[in-house]
C-alpha cells in the first residue's frame, strides 16, 4: 500500500493506494470520529461495494443515501436528500460521511459535508478512474445548476482518501478512458516527464496492465497534491488544474450533462486550449498535435460532437467559475509541461480555436 501526503497544515490528510482497502476496518477506524457513519453512494456502485463497506463498519451505526447514477444526479435537490438523511439520523457534528463512487458522489457528498451544521467529517472512496486521480484530493465539492457545473459548492477538505484499485475491475471501459483525461492533464500542465511516460505506456495503460496503472494514479495524485498544498483555495497555480475545463464544463453543460462524460469532455476541451495556445503564438506549432495524437491513443475524442453551437459554448463559457470581470481566464499552454493562465483572448481567437476542432 502507497500512503501519499496532502500537507495543508492541520488540514493534512493521506491519500492511501492499494487493492482491498474498502474492506478494511483499519484503515477506516482512525478516521471515523464518532459512532454514526452516512455513506453516499450511487445506484452503480452500491450494489457491487456498499454492503463490503457497512461489514467493514458493521460495530458503527452505518445509514447510507442512494442516488442515481451520472453528473444529471449533482442537483440541489439531491444534496438536499442527503442532508435530510442527516437530520432524521439526529446526526452530531461527530458524524462522518464516506462518498463511496466516482466524481459525482465525492462532489455532493463533500458539499453535503461542507454545509452540514457547517462542516463536518467526510472520507473520499474513489471508485472511478477520474475520482482516484483527480476529483477525490483537494477538497472542492459542489452541485451543478442548469446553467453551469459545479456554480454551488465550498472548499471542504476530506479526513483521508482511500483508494482500492480493486474497484477499477468493475469500472466500464468507457468510464476508465475517460480518467485517462485528468490523467494527461498533468503531464501536459506540469510534468513532461510524466508526459513521455505516458506516450511510451500506451498499450498497457490501454490494456489495464495493473503496474502500471498503480504507477499512473500514484504520479497523477503526487501531481495533485503538490498543486494543492501549495494553492488549496485557487488563488494562484491550482487554476493550472483547470486546463481543458473551461471548454469542458461548457460542453457538459449545453448537452445537459447526458452525451458527454467529463473527461470526454475535458479530453476534447484540452484539444481546443491546445490549438487556442498555437493559434496565439504561445507555443510552438505541433504541440496540440502532439497532445491529440496520445488523447486518441488512449482512446479519447478530440474533435467537438457534431451539432454543438460554437454561440452556445461562448455563451455557456461566460457563466465558468473563473471569469472576472467579464473575463474568462483560460488555462493555456506554452509548451508541453508548462501551462500559463490568459485572459488575452479574444472571442474571436476562441470562435476561430473551436473552428479547428469541428
Amino acid at each position: 500500500m502507497l500512503s501519499i501526503e496532502v500537507a495543508l497544515e492541520d488540514r493534512s490528510y493521506p491519500v492511501f493506494i492499494g487493492n482491498g482497502l474498502l474492506a478494511q476496518a483499519s484503515q477506516w477506524r482512525q478516521f471515523l470520529p464518532g459512532g454514526k457513519v452516512l455513506v453516499v453512494s450511487n445506484e452503480t456502485v452500491a450494489p457491487l461495494y456498499l454492503e463490503g463497506l457497512c461489514n467493514a463498519l458493521k460495530d458503527l451505526s452505518v445509514q447510507s443515501v442512494v442516488l442515481e447514477d451520472g453528473e444529471s444526479a449533482k442537483t440541489v435537490s439531491n444534496w438536499s436528500a442527503i442532508i435530510d438523511r442527516l437530520i432524521e439520523m439526529k446526526a452530531g457534528r461527530d458524524v462522518c460521511l464516506i462518498a463511496l463512487g466516482g466524481g459525482v458522489v465525492g462532489d455532493i457528498c463533500g458539499f453535503a459535508a461542507a454545509s452540514y451544521m457547517r462542516g463536518v467529517p467526510f472520507i473520499q472512496a474513489p471508485t472511478t478512474l477520474l475520482a482516484q486521480v483527480d476529483a477525490s484530493v483537494g477538497g472542492k465539492t459542489a452541485v451543478n445548476h442548469l446553467r453551469g457545473k459545479n456554480l454551488i459548492g465550498a472548499f471542504h477538505q476530506p479526513r483521508a482518501v482511500l483508494i482500492d484499485t480493486d474497484t477499477l475491475d468493475t469500472l466500464p471501459a468507457r468510464e476508465f478512458r475517460a480518467g485517462l483525461a485528468e490523467v494527461v492533464k498533468y503531464g501536459a500542465i506540469r510534468d513532461l516527464e510524466f508526459f513521455h511516460w505516458l506516450e511510451a505506456k500506451v498499450s498497457r495503460i490501454v490494456e489495464r496492465d495493473t503496474e502500471v496503472i498503480v504507477s499512473l494514479i500514484e504520479r497523477s495524485v503526487r501531481n495533485k497534491a503538490q498543486v494543492v498544498a501549495e494553492d488549496e483555495l485557487e488563488s494562484g497555480i491550482r487554476a493550472h488544474l483547470n486546463f481543458g475545463h473551461t471548454f469542458g464544463h461548457a460542453l457538459e453543460t449545453i448537452t445537459a450533462y447526458s452525451r458527454l462524460l467529463h473527461g470526454e469532455a475535458v479530453s476534447i476541451g484540452m484539444v481546443v486550449a491546445a490549438r487556442l495556445s498555437e493559434s496565439r503564438g504561445l507555443c510552438a506549432p505541433g504541440v496540440a498535435n502532439r497532445l491529440s495524437k496520445l488523447l486518441e491513443e488512449l482512446g479519447l475524442p478530440s474533435a467537438l460532437p457534431g451539432g454543438t453551437s460554437t454561440d452556445a459554448i461562448v455563451e455557456a463559457m461566460a457563466l465558468d467559475k473563473k471569469t472576472q470581470a467579464g473575463q474568462t481566464g483560460l488555462v493555456l499552454l506554452e509548451a508541453l509541461g508548462s501551462a500559463i493562465i490568459d485572459t488575452g483572448s479574444s472571442p474571436e481567437h476562441i470562435r476561430s480555436a473551436l473552428a479547428q476542432c469541428r
